[in-house]
């Protein structure tokens, strides 16, 4: 019997995330390269994975209805990415549950079964955490933070893979980030601080108008990374620093961006299965590292200069919450006017959801320093 090699693939590739607590977005490229798939059913099984991690407490409630026993690893990961194709994809039953059953070894017969009884069953939902597949408390956290008229349509574009967006130079960037980069305003022969760059693409960007950019992060690493990229799209104007941002070794900008670790709920369909890594503790603990990070930052800035906050999540806390504290707390800092178009005014900065405008949900802050 020859086996599917895409769907054998996404089934290993599930199994490894499970068992060896792998991130699907490093893992799954690297398998796909190793792959001999052609370009249709490497798409195909990017689908599979990305998008039954994404949907996996919705999977596991459309199975477990018909499953009276615990189930190892790699049985449990086919029978979700069965419901994932039956339900999410609207791959047609006979060829979900043919080729399951291939893949299904001793346990054929049971998947065979269960799968069938899935394609028959329409789903009624106990509630929307397991409909939209989410943790109980992101659900409840973002519903009490956006409200539920927004929450809930950002959760679902959430659940829809991303577009891809490329910029002329090459490098692959959501528009939410490119706008954020365009925020900052650089100018030709001024000096940017970009105290949390890694990967590099808001850096990269904000140096093709010709400004200077020194792009930090604390991981060695990961200023590595903005080094190739800034190679690999010729962003001449941007220097990799090794440097931790709430001491950053900087003596004065013209401008900052504090594009900061976050809890990054705004950002969940990017990365598959953040939504099941992230716990409530880490919004808190990210808040005090963000206060610290804004400190040093405002520190660097010139008098006259700008400061830009920026953060890929949702929660107040991390958005609303430091704008109020940094509004109490440095009263140099003067805000400045949002972006426009899609983004939202939100206290003195910008909010943009994911269902806005189809990107990552982004929230940006502008501050010009007193003087100069």
């Amino acid at each position: 019997m020859k086996l599917d090699p895409s769907r054998q693939l996404a089934l290993d590739a599930l199994v490894r995330v499970d068992e060896e607590n792998a991130f699907a977005n490093l893992l799954l490229p690297s398998m796909l390269r190793r792959s001999q798939l052609q370009e249709r059913d490497r798409g195909f099984a990017t689908e599979v994975v990305y998008g039954t991690i994404r949907m996996r407490r919705a999977c596991d409630w459309l199975v477990d209805r018909f499953v009276n026993r615990e189930l190892d690893v790699r049985t449990r990961n086919l029978l979700r990415m069965g419901a994932y194709q039956l339900k999410f994809m609207g791959t047609p039953g006979y060829a979900v549950v043919s080729t399951s059953v291939e893949l299904g070894g001793r346990a054929r017969k049971l998947v065979e079964a269960v799968l069938r009884r899935v394609a028959d069953h329409e789903p009624e939902w106990p509630d929307d955490a397991t409909r939209l597949s989410y943790p109980d408390w992101i659900l409840e956290r973002l519903v009490a933070d956006l409200g539920h008229d927004d929450a809930i349509p950002a959760l679902e574009t959430m659940n829809r893979a991303p577009s891809v967006h490329a910029r002329p130079d090459g490098y692959v960037q959501d528009p939410a980030s490119q706008w954020t980069a365009a925020y900052v305003g650089a100018a030709p022969g001024e000096r940017i601080a970009d105290l949390c760059a890694a990967p590099g693409g808001k850096a990269t960007l904000m140096a093709e108008g010709g400004a200077f950019v020194a792009a930090g992060d604390v991981r060695a690493n990961r200023a590595t990374l903005v080094r190739d990229n800034a190679r690999r799209v010729g962003a001449a104007g941007v220097a990799a620093f090794v440097g931790d941002a709430r001491r950053p070794p900087l003596r004065v900008a013209d401008r900052v961006l504090v594009d900061a670790p976050c809890s990054g709920l705004g950002v969940l369909r990017r990365r598959p299965d953040a939504r099941w890594r992230v716990n409530p503790a880490a919004v808190d603990n990210l808040v005090s590292l963000q206060r610290k990070l804004l400190v040093a930052a405002a520190d660097l800035v010139r008098p006259g200069g700008r400061l830009v906050y920026s953060v890929c999540t949702l929660t107040e806390a991390e958005t609303l919450a430091i704008d109020e504290w940094l509004a109490d707390g440095r009263p140099d800092l003067v805000a400045e006017p949002p972006p426009g178009e899609a983004w939202r005014p939100y206290g003195r900065g910008g909010r943009l959801l994911p269902q806005d405008a189809d990107t990552d949900g982004m929230y940006v802050l502008g501050l010009r320093r007193k003087g100069g």
